[in-house]
């Protein structure tokens, strides 16, 4: 198996999505769990919607847009200037614990970041956390219009990076994105976040189901598409052993 270059999803990949949390619990407490995960889930939503609508907006737009959609579902009264302060956060997000050890394990060969944010969006929250020396390429599915997991967003990384997709390991938590990936023809690494054990426990009492019970579900367990992901793993530190020597 040849390796050329190892390409990463970004929300809920390298950055978890889920740090976003304070602050929407400090803007409106009591609500800032709810909020969270509709806001994800809806901001998800709008990018497949735009895509199939072929009506592009792009990711920023639409991580405002989500917001105040989800704002108003919850009947909680915003201003502007409450809508910038938490979608700002986007710009901050924390990268997960064991991300900068593994880029730094993984030098040798290209790495990059292929994602549905926008430019602006990536560069920012790349900078911030302090990794940017550690990619060749951060891509934006901005430059062709469309949101992954359309095979056009999927193409950029040839068209930018000059390796064949058989030769990509492409790596990501999210299921939509291993699917669109592999059916792409990326080799893919399924970063498994939460296993169908850890689901079925958090969903023992059907009272006790919240809205972060419900993100588990709908959006980080497989989808049954048939494009199972090459590698499962349970977190980025994983990939070390898999893919720490390039394949000559």
């Amino acid at each position: 198996m040849t390796i050329k270059a190892v390409v990463f999803d970004a929300y809920g990949t390298l950055f978890d999505v889920q740090s976003v949390a304070a602050e929407t619990e400090r803007a409106f407490p009591g609500y800032g769990e709810v909020i969270t995960q509709i806001w994800r889930m809806k901001q998800l939503e709008y990018s497949w919607l735009c895509s199939l609508m072929e009506q592009y907006q792009d990711f920023a737009t639409l991580t405002r847009s989500s917001l105040q959609y989800t704002l108003d579902a919850l009947g909680l009264a915003h201003d502007t200037a409450t809508v910038d302060r938490i979608a700002e956060q986007y710009l901050h997000l924390a990268p997960y614990a064991d991300a900068k050890a593994v880029l730094e394990a993984l030098q040798g060969r290209p790495l990059a970041i292929l994602s549905n944010g926008s430019p602006e969006m990536l560069d920012a929250l790349v900078r911030n956390s302090g990794l940017s020396a550690l990619f060749t390429a951060v891509l934006s599915v901005d430059a062709v219009g469309v949101f992954k997991p359309s095979p056009r967003a999927y193409d950029l990384v040839e068209r930018r990076l000059g390796i064949h997709p058989h030769d990509v390991a492409f790596v990501s938590s999210n299921p939509f994105d291993v699917s669109g990936a592999k059916s792409f023809g990326f080799k893919v690494a399924w970063i498994e976040r939460v296993t169908a054990t850890a689901l079925a426990d958090d969903c023992r009492d059907p009272d006790a189901i919240g809205p972060l019970t419900m993100f588990k579900a709908t959006r980080l367990r497989p989808d049954r598409f048939g494009f199972a992901p090459d590698w499962s793993i349970r977190a980025l530190s994983d990939l070390t052993a898999l893919l720490r020597t390039p394949s000559p």
